[in-house]
């Protein structure tokens, strides 16, 4: 199987609000996480809709840490986006794993 029909990797539900923007943008956006894995989530949003491969800035509260993460879309509707997750160090996949566990 080539690399553009990989399967996602099973999904947590959730509802997490977050701010968000793309990343040539100056101002912050709001949205919900609605559901998560280790790979990427579903953000549902009421912004314009995003397009393909476009680079996006997630910022997550979790616990009293803060976290601003790195995002693809992958794709995108009237109701928000697939996105996958670009993780820079341990720090952006254990806030992630610490969402879904």
């Amino acid at each position: 199987m080539d690399s553009s029909q990989q399967v996602p990797a099973p999904r947590t539900p959730l509802l997490l609000p977050v701010s968000f923007k793309k990343n040539y943008s100056r101002e912050d956006a709001k949205g919900n996480l609605r559901n998560i894995s280790l790979t990427g989530a579903f953000l549902e949003h009421t912004q314009d809709v995003f397009k393909p491969h476009e680079k996006i800035v997630i910022y997550l509260q979790v616990a009293g840490r803060e976290r601003k993460l790195s995002a693809t879309v992958i794709w995108s509707n009237s109701v928000g986006c697939g996105i996958k997750f670009n993780p820079t160090n341990n720090r952006d996949v254990q806030i992630i794993d610490d969402l879904i566990y």
